[in-house]
């Protein structure tokens, strides 16, 4: 009993590292290695280190108050939650589609070109949704966890045996902090490291849900909370590292570049685990990647569809768990058919498709960091569940280091 209710106290934050994985780690983080080595690992975790306040605010403020951050935004005043709507929701569609199209890909490698990517990824999203609106957040929370298990054994083992082939120089290489192409691409390896920040809503609404299917009387103490999400953040980072080195350690030396479409990419991905694992543990690990990214899809497909729902609801002046599963299914439906005209019209190569969409992400999280600080530093809170003077510095902080990237950003483009 005490280890299913430590479970489900890190049921947010595992499910927080699947929707991570998906797209940060099997895509951008070996793209990282691929294309610089080790040089970029310092990017990676100082991404995950940076963001951390601004996620942990989500959980802090979700506990606190049994509401998301979006409440929150509203008792700022309304000009937060329109500010936050208006930066995020242009992205939602197009973040859906950059997911389909890299799980299309995996499927692909795995049972052969039976169809045109966009067919396959609007499938993938199609057959995501349907999964989420039968089973709902319990069947997420169960199916994320063991596929999550699966995918970091594999990656585990294969990140171990390519170590001898890292070319560790790489690590104290800054030569890509002159080259224009480089700086744009940490915009883009950062936006989606290890989460969008908008997800710090999202998780602040699977706490919620989490904590109402604890048992009655169950409710944990903050620090266990906080607690719950800091190992799988943990998790997190560190499976983004291992990505990274597996394609500092069998890409890189040969100087093999990341194929820019789906199929292409997913096969040299899958190919790590083959040199590394040998054609049956790679077939295993191919089928732990696709379903892990079919997690990941589930993850967003709920995430946004649950932000619309509330804010949908704090308009209409109730609380943002008054949704209802009508709200709910009406905004998957209605983010699946912007999602698939954006597969069918502008999906064209995935990796120039994600670099837009995460740099996209990265520029507006600075906006989203400075919402969640006020949100924890201004709104009504027990005095005892509000961060401290450390990490309100470190927040600061880290809204100063992505501000002034993306306004680098701006000035490269």
């Amino acid at each position: 009993m005490k280890n299913e209710l430590l479970r489900r106290l890190a049921g947010p934050g595992l499910i927080f590292t699947g929707a991570a994985i998906g797209t940060s780690h099997l895509v951008q983080s070996t793209r990282a290695g691929a294309m610089f080595g080790l040089a970029l690992v310092v990017v990676i975790v100082l991404a995950n280190v940076l963001k951390y306040p601004a996620y942990r605010f989500g959980v802090d403020f979700a506990h606190a108050r049994g509401r998301s951050l979006l409440t929150g935004y509203r008792e700022l005043g309304n000009w937060a939650l329109i500010l936050f709507l208006l930066l995020v929701t242009p992205l939602v569609p197009i973040i859906w589609a950059a997911l389909g199209a890299a799980t299309a890909g995996i499927l692909t490698v795995i049972v052969g070109p039976v169809a045109p990517v966009q067919v396959l990824a609007a499938g993938v999203i199609l057959a995501a949704t349907a999964l989420l609106l039968i089973g709902g957040y319990s069947l997420l929370d169960r199916v994320n966890a063991w596929l999550l298990a699966l995918l970091t054994i594999a990656t585990l083992i294969t990140t171990a045996t390519v170590l001898p082939q890292v070319q560790w120089a790489t690590l104290v290489d800054f030569s890509w902090t002159r080259e224009t192409a480089a700086l744009l691409f940490i915009v883009a390896l950062a936006g989606f490291m290890p989460n969008p920040m908008d997800v710090s809503v999202a998780l602040s609404l699977w706490k919620v849900e989490g904590d109402r299917q604890l048992p009655q009387g169950a409710h944990p103490p903050l620090s266990a909370a906080r607690r719950g999400f800091l190992w799988p953040y943990v998790l997190t980072a560190f499976m983004a590292v291992c990505f990274c080195i597996m394609g500092a350690g069998v890409m890189h030396p040969d100087g093999i570049a990341p194929l820019p479409d789906a199929p292409g990419f997913a096969d040299q991905l899958v190919g790590l685990y083959r040199a590394a694992l040998g054609e049956w543990a790679a077939l295993l690990a191919a089928l732990a990647a696709l379903s892990v990214m079919l997690t990941t899809v589930i993850a967003g497909v709920d995430a946004y569809s649950r932000i619309a729902a509330a804010s949908l609801a704090i308009f209409q002046q109730r609380e943002d768990v008054s949704y209802t599963r009508r709200e709910y299914a009406g905004f998957c439906l209605l983010f699946v058919v912007i999602a698939l005209v954006t597969i069918f019209t502008l999906l064209r190569d995935l990796t120039g498709f994600l670099d837009f969409v995460t740099s996209a992400s990265f520029v507006i999280a600075p906006v989203v960091a400075l919402l969640n600080h006020l949100v924890v530093t201004r709104c009504e809170m027990p005095e005892e569940t509000r961060p401290d003077a450390m990490i309100k510095a470190w927040n600061w902080l880290a809204i100063a280091v992505m501000g002034a990237l993306a306004a680098m950003y701006f000035a490269l483009t």
